[in-house]
This record gives C-alpha cells, structure tokens and sequence, in this order.
C-alpha cells in the first residue's frame, strides 16, 4: 500500500506544482484550463504507477471535485490553500488503501528502490515549491512591505533554503539548519534592521519558510522508513 501511496503522491507533486502553468491556475473556472489540468493528473498517475488503470478515473474526478469546489468558492490565501491540498492528500490515501496493488501490478512493480526515488521527488517538490506557495500566502498581506531586490531573489533565496533544509534532514544533520540561520542572519537581517517593518517582514518569511522546510522534510524521513533503503549517508558524527 505504502508503494501505491508514494507513487500517486510524486504523481501529484508533478502535477500540482510542475507542470501546472500559471494559465491554469488562473483559469481555472474554465472547462479548458480545468480539462488540461486534470488530464495532466490522470497521465502523472498513470505513469507513475506504470499502468493506465481505469479505476484512476477515480482520482481524477476527485481532484477535479476539489479543485471546482476551491475555485468557485472565491477563497484565495493560506487556509484554502492548505485545505485544498489536504483533501487531495486525503483522497491519494483513499485510493491507496482501497486498491493497494496498483503498485505491484503496473510496470514498475518490480523496481524496488523506485518508490524510494518517488518518495524523495515528492518530499522535494513540495519542500521548494509548495512551500513557495505556503510562505507567500502568508506573507500577502504584507507585501506592501517587501524588500526592494533583485527581481526573483527572494522565490530564489527561500527555494535554496528549503532545498537545503531537506539536504540536511535527510542526511541526519538537522542541526546545521541553526548555522543556515545564522548565515542568513549576518547576510540578510543586517541588511534591514534599521527598518522594523522590512526586518520583521524578513523574520516572519524565514521562519515560515524554515519551519516548513523541517515539518515536510521528516514527513518525508516518515514516509520513507516505510520503503527500501536508498543508502543516503547518515553524516551524523
């Protein structure tokens, strides 16, 4: 089941978050936005787990369910975002547990270190871009406020720092986050601090993107004590 589950989850990181264009999130209330997003779906679950099973169906018409329900209720921030992926969350876990050989009978069934791989794809995915997506709902109500830079600096900085979060979780060195925030600190923070509403404008995006970063990592450490070891290092000393 844990194999099934793994697979629609990377299935559904790619969909969401790497091949759903900015057109499709924008026009989502129409049938032709709605129709491409969805086929993208079923096609990310179907490869992934190695067979076109008619039952995937299923999947789609429940994400196509959720995502007609976000779109036009009108609610855009943090909570419909977090809501949102919850029920597909929900729904990935509904379709593992009510068929947990889908795994097993597609074409990659025989692959053992695969889900392993999907599992990190998908821990990845959501680590760096939806957690673009978390910390910049959160901090929409102050964007007025941002710091004046480079233009794409800060999506690039926070995809970095996730990144590296995951990087450090995963090799069993979590306490090197304390000398990532201490570097951004020197670098960034001091930057700012003669403006209290940029430096705390700073704070609040660090620590929402740090605390992200960590709580999906270990889901990940989690998800994949439950599958085949990939041999990552452990460089704790």
């Amino acid at each position: 089941m844990i194999e099934t589950f793994t697979a629609l989850l990377f299935a559904h990181a790619v969909a969401d978050f790497l091949l759903q264009s900015q057109w499709m999130v924008t026009h989502k209330r129409r049938p032709e936005a709605m129709l491409a997003h969805i086929s993208m779906v079923l096609v990310s679950a179907a490869l992934a787990l190695g067979s076109p099973d008619p039952t995937l169906l299923a999947l789609g018409a429940a994400h196509l369910a959720i995502d007609v329900v976000k779109s036009f209720s009108g609610r855009k921030g943090l909570w419909p975002f977090l809501a949102d992926q919850l029920a597909h969350l929900a729904s990935l876990l509904a379709l593992a547990f009510w068929l947990p050989d889908l795994w097993a009978g597609g074409l990659w069934g025989g692959c053992l270190l695969l889900p392993t791989l999907m599992a990190l794809g998908a821990g990845l995915v959501l680590t760096t871009r939806a957690g673009g997506f978390v910390v910049g709902f959160l901090m929409e109500p102050w964007a007025k406020d941002a710091p004046v830079g480079l233009a794409g600096g800060g999506r690039t900085i926070g995809l970095l720092e996730r990144g590296l979060i995951f990087l450090l979780v995963l090799t069993g060195q979590p306490e090197g986050i304390g000398l990532l925030i201490a570097a951004k600190s020197v670098l960034r923070f001091s930057a700012v601090k003669d403006d209290l509403k940029v430096s705390e404008y700073v704070i609040i995006g660090t620590l929402a993107s740090f605390g992200w970063a960590i709580v999906v990592a270990f889901l990940t450490v989690f998800l994949l004590s439950g599958l085949p070891p990939l041999g990552i290092p452990d460089l704790t000393p």
